[in-house]
């Protein structure tokens, strides 16, 4: 089973940014597909990015493309979401999720594993 907590969410001025951290436990980041979502009030949970080791492939919805970036950590069982530039439109929960798979990470729609979440808000 694994296990994914989230860190760092806050708020900040627009144009600001946030590093959102997703440790992972129960099973290693090799076999695995981690993925950031973000849910608005009243909506559902939208993809906005992810990540696989097994072809270090990574991959950002258009509405974050070029601002967004996710990686790994060096000790192998964490993965960062850096916000930069950050809008007010991207106030949300983010949530961490993953789930087994090998191939591209876009290919991946549905996971099994989730995060609690956390709050971003960004102010104008």
């Amino acid at each position: 089973q694994v296990q994914l907590v989230e860190s760092g969410g806050g708020l900040v001025q627009s144009g600001g940014s946030l590093r959102l951290s997703c440790e992972v436990s129960g099973l290693s980041l090799d076999t695995l597909v981690i993925a950031w979502f973000r849910q608005f009030p009243g909506k559902e949970r939208e993809k906005i990015s992810c990540w696989t080791k097994y072809d270090s492939s990574t991959d950002y919805d258009g509405s974050v493309k070029g601002r967004f970036t996710i990686s790994p950590d060096n000790a192998g069982n964490t993965v960062h979401l850096q916000m930069s530039n950050l809008k007010s439109e991207d106030t949300a929960t983010y949530f961490c999720a993953a789930r087994s798979g090998i191939g591209h990470c876009s290919r991946y729609r549905e996971f099994s594993n989730w995060g609690q979440g956390t709050q971003v808000t960004v102010s104008s």
